[in-house]
C-alpha cells in the first residue's frame, strides 16, 4: 500500500493504491480491512520518523517542532468527522465554508546544518481533531450539557495542547528528555489554554496580535494589600514597532532560499495576562523585508510580524529561526495533499477516515527521510530536472524530484532499461534528433 501510494499516478484512492501496486485482480477486502479493523498502528509509525529525525540532529542541537491544523475537502455527507469549516483560502473580504475533515500535524525540523541554514519538515503527528455533532431540537437538558462538554474537549487549542504533551512524552521515552524542544505555531494556538498547559522543557513561540495588552514585570510591592503580579502597562507591539524608544536590532536567518538580515525589537521580561503569571515571555517585534515582483518594479512589503516566547533567555537568533522554519509545515500540507493524494480516499467507516490520511502522512515523512540520508551522500543518481528549473548550487530536491526519481528507478528495473544511460542522454543531448524515447519521459517525469 505504500509502494502504491508513492507510484500512483491517478486519485490516491485505496483502489489506486492496489492498482498501482499489482494487485487489482487480487481479493481488496483485505485492503479495506487494513485500516477499518485498525490493523496499521500509525502512532508507530511516527515513532520511526520520529526516531530517525533524532539521529539526524546534532548532540547539541534542540529540537524544533511546528504544529498547525489543515483541512481536507470532502463531498460525502456521511464521513466520520466531516463539517462545514472556514476556507482559509477564501478571500480577506469575504468568509468561505468548505466541507471537510480537520486534522492537526506536528512536524519536526531537520536542518542541513547548524546555526542559520535552510530546513525540512518531517511529519512525526497527525491527529483527527473533528468537532462536537450538535443536538436535534428534540433532544433533552441531559444531552445539552453533555454537547457543551464535549465541545470543550474536542476545542482545538485543547487538541493541540494535548498533542504537545503526548509528543514530550514520546521524546523522553527515546532518550531525549535532556533536550528542549522548541515548537512554533500561529495565533489561533497562542493563548491561555495551550500556553498555561505547557508541560516542563517546552519552549512555545508564538503569533499575537499587534494591540496584545501587555505588562512589565511589577518593580515594588505595595505596604498594604495583596502582591502585585503585574505591573505598568506596555505599550502595544504596534507602539513598540513605531516607537524609537526601543532600538532596532540586526539578526541573520535563513529565508526563501538565502541568508537575510531582519530587523527585530526585543522586549523581555514582559507578562501577559493570557499567558499568567508563572511565564516571563520574550516580545520579539520583526520588521517585513521589502521585495520586488520584477527588477523593475518598486519595492513592497508584507505585514510585520509580532512573536512570543515562552522562555526569556532563548537566543534571538534561534528564536527566529526556529519561527520561520515554520512555514515548511506549510509546504507539508501541500505536498501531501497534491503529491500524495492526502484525503482523496473514499472511506466512511470511522476509523478509516481517520487512519488513511495519517498513514499517507507518514509514508511522506519516511520518504523525505531517507532523501536526507541518502543525498547527504550521493546526487549522481538523481534524474535531471527539466531545463526551464534555475540552476542553483545546493538547492534542496522538492519532493515532486523525489517521487520521479524513486518511480525512474523502480520503472527501469522493471522495463530492463539502463537509468544512468537515459540520464547522461536527457543531460547531454543537445539536439532534438538526438533526443531520448518521448514515452520514457512522459512517464518518468511525472507532475511535480
Amino acid at each position: 500500500m505504500a509502494f502504491g501510494a508513492l507510484t500512483c499516478m491517478g486519485r490516491h484512492t485505496l483502489t489506486g493504491m492496489l492498482t498501482a501496486s499489482g494487485q487489482q485482480f487480487m481479493d481488496w477486502s483485505s485492503a479495506y480491512r487494513l485500516f477499518s479493523k485498525q490493523r496499521v498502528d500509525t502512532s508507530k509509525l511516527f515513532d520511526v520518523a520520529r526516531a530517525g529525525v533524532l539521529k539526524e540532529l546534532d548532540s547539541h542541537e534542540i529540537i524544533v517542532a511546528h504544529m498547525d491544523d489543515t483541512i481536507i475537502k470532502k463531498t460525502g455527507k456521511h464521513i466520520p468527522g466531516a463539517g462545514w469549516r472556514r476556507d482559509p483560502l477564501g478571500p480577506p473580504f469575504h468568509t468561505n465554508f468548505i466541507w471537510g475533515q480537520r486534522f492537526i500535524q506536528i512536524s519536526m525540523a531537520l536542518p542541513d546544518r547548524q546555526g542559520c541554514s535552510q530546513s525540512r519538515a518531517i511529519p512525526v503527528d497527525f491527529h483527527h481533531c473533528p468537532t462536537a455533532k450538535k443536538p436535534n431540537k428534540k433532544a433533552d437538558e441531559q444531552d445539552r450539557e453533555n454537547y457543551k462538554e464535549l465541545q470543550k474537549k474536542l476545542k482545538l487549542s485543547k487538541q493541540g495542547s494535548n498533542r504537545i504533551s503526548l509528543l514530550r512524552g514520546a521524546l523522553d521515552k527515546q532518550g531525549v528528555n535532556n533536550k528542549q524542544l522548541v515548537i512554533s505555531v500561529d495565533g489561533s494556538y497562542t493563548n491561555k489554554e495551550v500556553i498555561k498547559t505547557l508541560p516542563v522543557r517546552v519552549t512555545l513561540i508564538g503569533r499575537i496580535r499587534k494591540d496584545t495588552k501587555l505588562y512589565a514585570a511589577p518593580d515594588k510591592q505595595p505596604e498594604v494589600g495583596r502582591k502585585r503580579v503585574y505591573g505598568d502597562r506596555l505599550p502595544t507591539p504596534e507602539q513598540i514597532r513605531q516607537s524609537d524608544q526601543y532600538p532596532w536590532q540586526k539578526v541573520k536567518a535563513w529565508a526563501a532560499g538565502k541568508e537575510h538580515q531582519f530587523d527585530v525589537k526585543i522586549i523581555k521580561n514582559t507578562l501577559w495576562r493570557s499567558a499568567g503569571q508563572n511565564h516571563n515571555l520574550q516580545l520579539v517585534v520583526i520588521r517585513p523585508l521589502g521585495y520586488r515582483l520584477t527588477k523593475s518594479s518598486k519595492i513592497l512589503y508584507r505585514d510585520p510580524a509580532y512573536l512570543i516566547c515562552t522562555d526569556n533567555h532563548l537566543n534571538i537568533e534561534k528564536l527566529l529561526q526556529a519561527y520561520i522554519w515554520r512555514w515548511e509545515i506549510e509546504v507539508n500540507f501541500r505536498e501531501e495533499k497534491s503529491l500524495l493524494g492526502c484525503g482523496q480516499a473514499q472511506v466512511r467507516n470511522p476509523n478509516s477516515a481517520e487512519s488513511v490520511p495519517a498513514f499517507i502522512s507518514v509514508i511522506y515523512a519516511l520518504l523525505n527521510l531517507a532523501a536526507h540520508r541518502s543525498l547527504k551522500k550521493s546526487n549522481e543518481l538523481m534524474l535531471p530536472r527539466t531545463k526551464w528549473y534555475q540552476k542553483k548550487e545546493k538547492k534542496r530536491h522538492s519532493t515532486g524530484d523525489l517521487i520521479n526519481n524513486m518511480k525512474a528507478q523502480a520503472w527501469s528495473k522493471s522495463l530492463n532499461m539502463n537509468f544512468s544511460s537515459f540520464v547522461n542522454l536527457e543531460t547531454k543531448s543537445q539536439s532534438l534528433r538526438n533526443v531520448a524515447n518521448p514515452f520514457t519521459s512522459a512517464m518518468l517525469y511525472m507532475r511535480n
